[in-house]
């Protein structure tokens, strides 16, 4: 009967670590990002959930002789914004997985 109590404590360790995780993932869901291109010409606000909270496009950036480097600097600051979060989300979300198999 040993083995019930150690398992009970695993379990309740577990559903510690599902509330922190849970904690941590609604944290990260409402930080917001900032993704930039070159100089700050363009820049885009998400949240960690990836959801779009502003787009700044300041106007000398708009060339209308130009839109595929408008078109390339929306493109650069998104992915920048998308690879911040992607390193947030690994450091916070990372700590958990740690260790374990598969994972």
């Amino acid at each position: 009967m040993r083995g019930m109590g150690n398992m009970q404590g695993m379990m309740k360790q577990m559903q510690k670590m599902q509330k922190e995780m849970g904690s941590a993932q609604e944290a990260l869901n409402q930080k917001e990002f900032t993704g930039v291109a070159s100089g700050d010409l363009v820049s885009i606000v998400m949240t960690g959930d990836k959801k779009v909270k502003d787009v700044v496009i300041k106007p000398e950036a708009v060339d209308p002789d130009d839109i595929e480097m408008l078109q390339d600097l929306i493109l650069m600051a998104t992915n920048d914004v998308l690879a911040k979060i992607e390193v947030e989300t690994q450091s916070t979300m990372g700590k958990f997985t740690k260790g374990i198999p598969g994972l």
